[in-house]
């Protein structure tokens, strides 16, 4: 259900984008709303799902447990009450908090974007300020949303949480579409869109609010003082804020560092990271979050939580090497299918495929890492993760800043890469372009992968070192192991195809594409003995004997020598 949840508010998320990226595309105002998305997303990774999950859920989850076995024992009808009041002292709380955070926001927003985005041009920086003001409310309709994500998954109601952004999204759509029925101009489109986020966090708020207020009992919205459990939740809180501020900080060191590349990086970083978050929320999310609850609930039993961590990152490891074959080797096909068109060029489809793959060189360790995150949650373990987090941010812009400003140098045109590295040699440079070559809007260059090449190293860092706190090192190499050969089998198998379709177009070659990596990858799985290849097989088989089968009562049905008496012989 989590799966299902996500995947439609997903494939939301890419019609959103598949708009966009026609109406503003790699642009200068394209960079300014990005800057805007991602200035307030400090609200949603600080106080958001992340640290509900770390803090709020495990805590809850147990809460609920105890409050039904007692009334069970007991009969007291007031024995469900306390989670109620557990959840309404977090809503009040979040409440608060949130509510002087958007104010915050909105009145600094002209020094927090030069602080945060210092390579934007005047005229992006200008933009980047009034859409902040806006889509900041949007973020904090998104946080107070997550306190409903957090009750209805401890009480196992997965779908409607992680469907609800279909809402956010759609609205965002509308918002695009009214845009462009009013011929608006690039900068007043990207307000529209800036408004379009305002009001599509407060639907996503408003549609989960009924159900979540149906399944807590005694709710009631106020502060509680000197209680156990929220001292508990307080104890995680601390250090899940700290491992998501971190995460936070790594996405604005991204930012400041993109700001700094030619104009359509940051626009470019966004798309890619879109495209990349994808498999990650629908295989390792899901998995992960639908796993928490019950891993909190077997904190106390090492072998049975040992169990579902093995069958989680076999699952997550499945899946995450496939879309890493599939991005690597038909990615231009993919981003040519949802973006390309408008003022999205296909130069800006090459920049934004080079982006996708190098994220996708991390994938399997980020899918792992989320797993592994919620293992140590579930433990009560929040520092260890935060820790992890710090390193990894380090490792990311360490490799970004060594990598982007030569890749800046490298030119996309019609008839490849162009080396525009000068006499300074192409691997000596280590600054920025003048703004005067950064701000043309023709030019398409490749700084924008480096530093997604930094975020793919500092992942399998981050692996490396949460598999060791763990000692779960067997697990994770069995989970990667035969499905890795599948990947590399894939990979080479797609790329051939691709060669021989590359006239194709896009509306065919990349279904036919993405179809095809999927059956070689099953197929190679299953001969290496990876029971997870029956994800993929299994509803295959099922289509085929249904079809199979009724081709055989269609025949049956059809001889003109059947008849209604028996067999003489029988």
């Amino acid at each position: 259900m989590v799966a299902l949840g996500i995947a439609a508010s997903r494939l939301a998320g890419l019609g959103r984008e598949t708009v966009a990226s026609r109406l503003l595309g790699n642009t200068a105002a394209g960079d300014a709303f990005t800057v805007a998305m991602r200035i307030p997303n400090l609200l949603q990774n600080l106080l958001g799902e992340g640290v509900l999950s770390a803090s709020f859920v495990p805590v809850y989850s147990r809460l609920l447990d105890e409050a039904a076995r007692e009334h069970d024992e007991t009969n007291d009808p007031d024995a469900t009450d306390e989670p109620g009041r557990i959840a309404g002292a977090v809503a009040a709380a979040l409440m608060l908090i949130v509510g002087l955070s958007v104010a915050l926001i909105v009145t600094l927003a002209r020094p927090i974007t030069f602080v945060l985005a210092p390579g934007l041009t005047a005229d992006r920086f200008e933009l980047a300020v009034s859409l902040v003001r806006v889509t900041a409310l949007g973020a904090g309709f998104v946080v107070l949303s997550a306190w409903c994500l957090g009750v209805l998954n401890s009480h196992r109601r997965f779908f409607l949480s992680y469907a609800a952004p279909v809402l956010w999204n759609a609205t965002q759509v509308a918002a695009l579409i009214a845009a462009w029925l009013l011929a608006f101009d690039l900068d007043d489109t990207a307000r529209a869109l800036a408004w379009g986020v305002a009001g599509g966090g407060l639907a996503q708020l408003l549609v989960q609010l009924p159900l979540t207020l149906r399944l807590i009992k005694g709710l009631r919205v106020r502060r509680l003082r000197n209680h156990p459990r929220l001292a508990e939740m307080r104890r995680r809180f601390g250090p899940a804020v700290l491992g998501r501020g971190v995460v936070q900080v790594s996405a604005y060191v991204d930012l400041m560092l993109a700001s700094l590349l030619a104009t359509g990086a940051v626009a470019a970083l966004y798309r890619g990271q879109i495209l990349y978050m994808l498999p990650v929320s629908l295989f390792a999310m899901s998995v992960a979050a639908a796993e928490l609850p019950e891993m909190s609930r077997l904190a106390d039993d090492p072998l049975a939580l040992a169990a579902r961590c093995r069958a989680a990152t076999r699952k997550v490891a499945f899946w995450m090497l496939l879309a890493t074959a599939v991005y690597l080797a038909a990615g231009d096909l993919l981003v040519g299918l949802l973006f390309q068109g408008g003022v999205f060029t296909e130069q800006d489809t090459v920049l934004v495929w080079f982006v996708v793959g190098a994220y996708a060189l991390g994938l399997a360790a980020t899918g792992l890492s989320r797993v592994l995150q919620n293992v140590c949650y579930a433990k009560g373990d929040t520092a260890g993760p935060a820790r992890i987090a710090a390193l990894r941010v380090t490792v990311a812009a360490a490799v970004g800043v060594v990598t982007m400003f030569p890749l800046d140098r490298v030119l996309v045109t019609p008839g490849g890469l162009v080396d525009d590295s000068g006499n300074g040699g192409f691997w000596g440079l280590a600054w920025a372009l003048p703004e005067a070559q950064r701000s043309l809007e023709d030019t398409v260059r490749l700084g924008a992968v480096g530093l997604a090449l930094g975020s793919a190293i500092a992942a399998w860092t981050e692996l490396v070192l949460l598999t060791r706190r763990l000692a779960v090192q067997e697990a994770v190499r069995e989970a990667l192991g035969a499905p890795l050969i599948a990947a590399a089998l894939t990979f080479v198998a797609t790329a051939a195809l691709k060669l021989l379709i590359g006239g194709w177009p896009v509306l065919a070659s990349a279904p036919l594409a993405g179809g095809f990596a999927a059956a070689v990858y099953a197929f190679v799985a299953f001969r290496r003995g990876v029971a997870e290849s029956q994800l993929l097989l299994e509803p295959a088989r099922r289509i085929i004997w249904r079809r199979s089968a009724d081709a055989d009562d269609q025949s049956e049905t059809d001889d003109p020598n059947e008849t209604d008496e028996p067999d003489k012989n029988e």
